[in-house]
């Protein structure tokens, strides 16, 4: 498939039918993640494929599924095909970041006005959610906000730190997110060149 083809068909699926998903096809959307950028070369990524019906849905109980299914909404976590849940180490970044080759001139470590980790795994997710859309699949993104003890279920090393789960498989027809129904600000649907306000439509 074309790249721009991938960036147009990509959105949040939060329904899916009950078609299986071969294996190999699991394996190469989940190791897009491992292709995502690295600060450091950290290599701090955690990324688990859960495919067990149990602890899918276990991961739905958490999220709270049935109050989603009470509002009218499909049950879309419990009967996805697959999760892929990735996860980051600050610790890992951290201690990468005092080696000697990024430490400053004066031997300072860097003050982190933007978290790399959050950035490096944000960016997995991306890979994630495109490489699925390049497979022929579909995927939703559900923020670790609503996932109180994911870590724990999934028995991840306590420096491992959870940003959320998406959701594999092959699309059904969803309810649109109430989202989409707002309108974009002007200044959301524009690149600006060089500075701010300098709109190129």
């Amino acid at each position: 498939m074309e790249f721009s083809d991938v960036l147009r068909r990509r959105r949040m699926v939060r329904n899916y039918t009950g078609d299986p998903i071969d294996p190999a096809v699991l394996e190469r959307v989940a190791r897009a993640a491992l292709r995502a950028p690295s600060a450091g070369n950290s290599r701090a990524l955690g990324v688990v494929l859960v495919t067990d019906p149990e602890t899918k849905g276990g991961i739905a109980r958490l999220a709270g599924e049935d109050i989603y299914v009470a509002a009218g909404f499909d049950p879309w976590i419990s009967i996805a095909p697959a999760h892929i849940v990735i996860s980051v180490s600050e610790k890992v970044y951290m201690d990468r970041y005092s080696e000697p080759d990024k430490l400053g001139p004066s031997g300072e470590r860097i003050q982190w006005p933007v978290p790399f980790w959050w950035i490096d795994a944000g960016a997995a997710m991306m890979a994630v959610l495109l490489a699925a859309v390049n497979e022929g699949l579909a995927a939703g993104f559900l923020g670790v906000h609503s996932l109180p003890d994911l870590a724990s279920l999934l028995d991840l090393p306590g420096d491992q730190q959870p940003i959320g789960v998406v959701t594999i498989g092959h699309p059904a027809p969803d309810r649109p997110s109430s989202s989409l129904k707002r309108p974009p600000k002007k200044e959301n649907v524009v690149i600006h060149k060089d500075r701010w306000g300098s709109e190129d439509r």
